[in-house]
């Protein structure tokens, strides 16, 4: 008892011993549930044969006597009148017979004997229709004769014969199933009051593992109470830690951008000297300089140069989300049509056509968005075939995705920027949107290679994503999917 006690007293043993008393129970009473109503089915499913083949029977029967007492009526009298029910029992008889033909009966050899009982009928329709063709046929001597042989009499009562030993052992049959269905019906009875008390049982049984797993749980209770306690202390230890490193993480983000701005006035001095003293070397002194030094000066301006841009586009792309404007209501078309409108004199000089339509609304940044068109625009105008113009398409499509964690619906729009530029290689897909990562000699194409990474920047503070495909000589297919009312996250400035 002891022993027992011990093993009751684990949780985990006496949920197992509920796990497996209930699935024993619930398995038994399946079982005879499903036995019980398996014999119930076949009984009914035999019942219901035995009727039809009753009733198939007794139809073909009585079309036989229609169509004989029409033939006999009319040889007896020759009204036309009693050819009706004998023509309308011809018309239907031998469709009975095929059906006839086709019953299949569970009793032994009973299915051959239908099928005889099925061939005599024919044999008798046909003795039937040929003594009122003869009839029909001003021969009524013949037809009497035909009659007065007793042939027929003797089919109908060959047929008779047979027609009651199947109807007489189908009749035995079925009360047969009544009596084994007044059987199955007790044993049913007898199966639900079995699974009544295990079903009591296991009530019982459950009651008690109840109360036991009741008065432990009390004291785990307790114990899980005191280490609650143990460790919601612990959680406002570590959410005081995570706030002060929130904190300090905050300020050291704005410090950082301080310094960014700062380095970059702070740069841009120097290299503003160093331009203004080159040219001013190049323009006061080009007569006492050698071709040699004219060179290097304009090497130098040209470093400069490209020094300038690069801390331009680098405050640019550090300044995306903390110096962002609030999300409000942006119509891409009217976007699409600005930047369209700032890069006239490229689209003229390369002659290049933009296709779009149907662009949608979506929460953005009207200057981030304006950034991000004109970039991709301006690359699929940069990076050409010399001989094509290029051929600019923007689509948009939307789709509706069901969050499966909030279970709520969201709209999501795709914008697809295609162009049959001179493309890439598509194992270089997460490369161009690195900062300063360049495809192509600086001397073919200018730029610092930090448009599309500002590009990705723009989109994920929108909540979406960029990706693109692109094959060498076939151009490139930029994909924008963005959430139709995306609300960022609060920054500090």
């Amino acid at each position: 008892m002891l022993y027992i006690k011990r093993l009751l007293d684990n949780k985990k043993i006496s949920w197992a011993i509920i796990f497996i008393i209930v699935i024993s129970v619930i398995s038994i009473n399946v079982l005879l549930a499903v036995k019980t109503i398996d014999d119930l089915s076949v009984v009914q499913r035999k019942m219901t044969n035995t009727g039809e083949i009753i009733l198939n029977l007794d139809e073909l029967h009585n079309l036989v006597l229609s169509a004989e007492t029409g033939q006999r009526g009319y040889l007896l009298t020759e009204e036309e009148i009693y050819l009706k029910p004998y023509k309308d029992a011809i018309a239907q008889v031998f469709k009975q017979i095929e059906l006839v033909r086709l019953l299949e009966s569970d009793i032994k050899n009973q299915t051959k004997k239908i099928v005889e009982l099925s061939d005599l009928v024919e044999i008798k329709i046909i003795e039937l229709s040929t003594t009122v063709e003869l009839a029909l046929d001003n021969k009524e001597k013949r037809a009497i004769a035909m009659l007065l042989t007793g042939r027929g009499r003797n089919l109908y009562k060959e047929m008779e014969t047979i027609f009651n030993e199947i109807k007489d052992s189908e009749v035995d049959y079925r009360n047969s199933l009544y009596e084994k269905l007044a059987l199955t019906k007790k044993e049913a009875k007898f199966t639900f009051s079995i699974s009544a008390f295990t079903s009591l049982l296991l009530l019982v049984g459950l009651g008690v593992l109840v109360r036991l797993n009741n008065r432990n749980e009390l004291l785990y209770r307790q114990s899980l109470e005191d280490k609650n306690k143990e460790l919601i202390e612990k959680v406002n230890l570590r959410t005081k830690e995570l706030t002060i490193y929130s904190e300090e993480l905050t300020r050291s983000n704005r410090e950082l951008e301080d310094f960014a701005f700062v380095a970059s006035h702070d740069l841009q001095e120097p290299l503003r000297k160093i331009r203004a003293f080159g040219d001013r070397l190049a323009t006061n002194y080009s007569d006492v300089i050698d071709e040699r030094g004219v060179d290097f000066i304009s090497r130098m301006n040209n470093a400069a140069s490209r020094m300038s841009n690069l801390i331009n586009d680098l405050l640019e792309y550090s300044r995306i989300n903390t110096r962002g404007k609030e999300l409000v209501t942006v119509s891409l078309e009217q976007v699409l049509s600005d930047v369209i409108e700032d890069l006239e004199i490229a689209i003229q000089e390369s002659s290049a056509t933009i296709k779009y339509q149907n662009l949608p609304e979506i929460n953005g940044d009207i200057t981030q968005l304006n950034q991000l068109f004109l970039n991709l625009l301006s690359n699929a105008i940069k990076f050409r075939h010399k001989d094509i113009a290029p051929q600019i398409s923007i689509s948009h499509h939307q789709e509706t995705v069901i969050d499966p964690i909030l279970r709520n619906e969201t709209i999501w729009h795709e914008i697809t920027v295609s162009d049959n530029g001179i493309g890439f290689e598509q194992e270089f897909e997460d490369k161009v949107f690195i900062p300063f990562q360049r495809l192509h000699a600086r001397t073919t194409y200018k730029g610092t290679g930090i448009g599309l990474a500002v590009c990705r920047r723009i989109i994920e503070r929108h909540g979406g994503t960029i990706t693109v495909k692109s094959q060498i000589n076939k151009g490139s297919e930029f994909t924008i999917r963005v959430p139709h009312n995306y609300i960022a996250p609060t920054t500090d400035a």
